[in-house]
């Protein structure tokens, strides 16, 4: 500026250097808005990266591009796809994404504790968990209590390693004990100190049971939920786990009631959020799922 000597010219440069910074503000305004928050729904949320499974299992690096340019910061992992904890940990920290948890193998928890606990600290994870129960149909008290004594052996141990251990809900827990449920064993008999749950809305309802009561019952159980919608004809009252993938729709296009749903979460303390889509169509379907989550209220 030394030298300048008209006010016109410097009158000009300062306009034009107000409205460079209005415009910059207002990019940085938009850049802060977090993708699949809105007026009611405030996260935080993430993908489950099995969505992408078929993605990955084409292009790491550029799927990994895809997930960051949906608008997500958080991730939940399940596997590497042969990729090394610490070269995966890169690869997410070059894209700003973090993992927050992860789901690992039944038998690892049971047997190979320390391999989880190192692969968790190199990954960054605040949470590890089970996602599936190995059984015979149907679930049975026995393979309930053997788990029971896996889960707290683990939580405990975990918990020691700064990480919290949790299981995934499949919708098979549901199988009758007395005038309750296995699940009702299963929470009930592990300790909630070591032992949190990630509720999946859609095994909730597919076997026949309502997400907001069960929220309402084990309310400090339940500190991570997986997000999918359900089909509009899909069957239910089944307690085997498994349903035809197709039958993930994107959020808001199905049958579950999701402001009650939210409502009774966020009343129940549940601490993160992630996308699970694992139709054929969940590169369409996840874009959809984030847009209803902005703009649901309740």
């Amino acid at each position: 500026m030394q030298g300048m000597k008209n006010p016109l010219l410097v009158f000009c440069m300062l306009v034009s250097t107000l409205g460079l910074t209005s415009t910059t503000n207002i990019v940085l305004t938009q850049d802060r808005h977090t993708a699949g928050t809105g007026a009611s729904f405030k996260g935080p949320i993430g993908l489950q990266l099995y969505s992408l499974r078929s993605q990955f299992a084409k292009d790491v690096p550029g799927t990994l591009d895809l997930v960051k340019s949906m608008g997500f910061q958080y991730v939940e992992l399940a596997g590497t796809y042969n990729i090394a904890p610490d070269k995966f940990r890169q690869m997410l920290d070059e894209r700003g994404l973090t993992a927050i948890s992860a789901h690992m193998p039944y038998e690892a928890f049971r047997d190979h504790l320390d391999n989880i606990a190192r692969d968790a600290k190199i990954l960054g994870l605040q949470y590890v968990g089970c996602a599936w129960i190995p059984h015979k149909d149907p679930f049975d008290e026995k393979t309930c209590r053997e788990a029971i004594g896996v889960f707290n052996r683990a939580g405990e141990a975990l918990a020691k390693q700064g990480l919290k251990f949790f299981y995934h809900v499949h919708g098979y827990e549901f199988q009758p004990h007395g005038a309750h449920t296995l699940l009702d064993l299963l929470i009930q008999e592990t300790r909630p100190a070591y032992v949190h749950y990630e509720m999946d809305v859609f095994w909730i309802v597919h076997p026949g049971r309502d997400p907001v009561k069960l929220l309402q019952k084990y309310s400090s159980r339940f500190q991570l939920m997986h997000l999918k919608d359900m089909k509009r004809g899909t069957p239910t009252g089944l307690l085997n786990g498994n349903t035809d993938v197709r039958n993930d729709v994107a959020l808001g296009t199905g049958i579950l009631d999701w402001p009650e749903i939210l409502k009774a979460a966020r009343a129940a303390g549940v601490k993160w959020y992630f996308i699970e889509d694992e139709s054929p169509t969940s590169v369409d379907q996840i874009p959809q799922s984030l847009r209803y989550l902005e703009q649901v209220k309740f």
